[in-house]
């Protein structure tokens, strides 16, 4: 792929879903400087559901994605963390450091849910802009 195709892509990501994107990142810089590091996933799972509803996203969890082979569908136990608007899908980590799988699972859940935005935010970092990571498909 070509730095011109990923331009093209990143172009047809609409201005509202560009705009919650950026709201996700404020509501994460948020829990995380009241909470810090060193947490568990789902403490911040929850306070990060809590911040964006809070400001009036709607946001769904912990959602079910069946996987889809030829004509078998298959559920694989794999849930989503959250997505934000039915636009934005959020996967929460707390580890010591994101490893390529987690990027390629974050790659993965959007080509399954059809969902083209993605944010992979680790918590458990001192400065919480060092732990996001946008993905656009």
């Amino acid at each position: 792929m070509h730095h011109r195709d990923t331009e093209t892509r990143r172009d047809v990501v609409s201005v509202e879903t560009n705009r919650i994107s950026g709201a996700i990142v404020n509501c994460a810089f948020a829990v995380h400087q009241n909470l810090g590091p060193g947490l568990l996933e789902s403490v911040y799972e929850t306070c990060l559901h809590y911040e964006l509803t809070t400001n009036g996203f709607k946001v769904d969890r912990q959602i079910a994605l069946p996987v889809t082979y030829k004509e078998l569908s298959l559920d694989t136990g794999l849930r989503l963390d959250l997505i934000v608007n039915d636009c934005v899908c959020v996967e929460l980590k707390s580890v010591e450091r994101v490893l390529p799988i987690h990027k390629a699972q974050m790659l993965t859940y959007l080509k399954l849910s059809g969902l083209r935005v993605g944010l992979l935010i680790n918590f458990n970092v001192p400065l919480i802009k060092d732990g996001i990571t946008r993905v656009v498909l």
